[in-house]
């Protein structure tokens, strides 16, 4: 069994790893970087209020920073730095539930760090860190026992949190930024509303009346609008925008905002033990969605084997996946089968 002076040990030395690949970005407010190629890196898009931006090297050198490209879904903007001659941090996996990570930072006073145990999932496209955030940790990275990069950090996505953009999903935005200088966003063309599943019945048994037009209000399709990818009456981004489009204005970085996740807590608080689908209310002509076969009617339970509570989470879990191929759980005619779609891009 190891013992503390060696786990101490190892921990100092995963961060004095990791620390050789971050850097300072001077920022709207000054926050870290995490170098993920040839004078690539990866920081908050949030702060990035100009096109070109200070960065300092982790032996004390300036550079300037020229923004390739942002994404707000994932809140990471891409950075090259002409002559920057900083390794790019090794890409690791998180590991098991419970498993130390640790957040590691270079704000302006130096390298920092918090310890965090990892929580075993990711939610929404985020994985929490499970360490304190501290100033200037956000573009910081998250990294295992073995000082490989496991996420890039960010502080100011959910009040009081640190979350991290899993390394995966890191080097997908950082390629396609490189690429083509914006990431695609993905969509299905479906438009969903909450359908509640009592805890003591079966998809088949539910009553239609049970959802009385979801945690929003309104009817199951009267007064109040299709909840999730956008609907066909739009929302507060204005009319005719369509399906993927969100009905409850803007989100938040990356996510939903603070107000619609009260919402959403209080949602599943008032339904739980039940079940959650969402009733496909409209089809967009010629989407992803059309050409799998989908059909007003349907009720999506899951995707990839995990279930919803709210169109939100639909809506997020597929903007991230853009051309990729997902399986999607549908109860039809009483009966559930699977589905794969190719999600669009748009």
């Amino acid at each position: 069994m190891t013992n503390l002076s060696d786990l101490s040990t190892a921990m100092a030395d995963a961060v004095e790893l990791a620390a050789r690949s971050l850097v300072t970005v001077r920022a709207a407010r000054p926050v870290s970087g995490t170098v993920v190629g040839d004078g690539l890196v990866l920081t908050p898009a949030h702060l990035l209020h100009a096109e070109e931006v200070p960065v300092v090297t982790p032996n004390g050198q300036t550079r300037t920073g020229v923004v390739v490209g942002r994404d707000p879904g994932s809140d990471l903007a891409l950075l090259r730095v002409d002559d920057l001659n900083v390794p790019a941090l090794t890409a690791g996996e998180a590991g098991r539930a419970g498993e130390l990570l640790l957040a590691v930072g270079r704000p302006p006073g130096g390298v920092q760090a918090s310890l965090g145990l990892n929580p075993g999932r990711v939610r929404d496209g985020w994985l929490h860190a499970g360490a304190q955030p501290f100033p200037g940790v956000s573009g910081g990275a998250l990294v295992n026992a073995q000082g490989e990069l496991v996420g890039v950090l960010n502080a100011g996505v959910r009040r009081g949190q640190l979350l991290a953009v899993p390394a995966a999903r890191a080097a997908r935005v950082a390629d396609l930024l490189s690429r083509e200088g914006r990431v695609p966003r993905g969509y299905l063309g479906l438009a969903t509303q909450p359908v509640h599943f009592p805890a003591a019945a079966t998809p088949d048994e539910v009553d239609e009346d049970a959802f009385p037009g979801g945690p929003f209000g309104g009817g199951r399709f009267g007064a109040g609008r299709p909840r999730g990818e956008g609907g066909p009456w739009g929302g507060r981004r204005g009319p005719g925008r369509g399906p993927d489009h969100g009905g409850h204005g803007h989100t938040g970085r990356g996510g939903m905002d603070e107000a619609r996740l009260e919402k959403l807590r209080r949602f599943r608080e008032r339904f739980a033990g039940g079940r959650v689908g969402l009733t496909v209310v409209q089809v967009e002509a010629g989407s992803p969605g059309q050409a799998a076969g989908f059909r007003v009617g349907d009720v999506l339970l899951a995707l990839d084997g995990e279930g919803f509570t709210h169109p939100a989470e639909l809506l997020s879990r597929v903007r991230t996946r853009a051309g990729e191929t997902v399986t999607l759980r549908v109860l039809r005619g009483g009966e559930e089968q699977d589905v794969t779609v190719s999600v669009g891009e748009r």
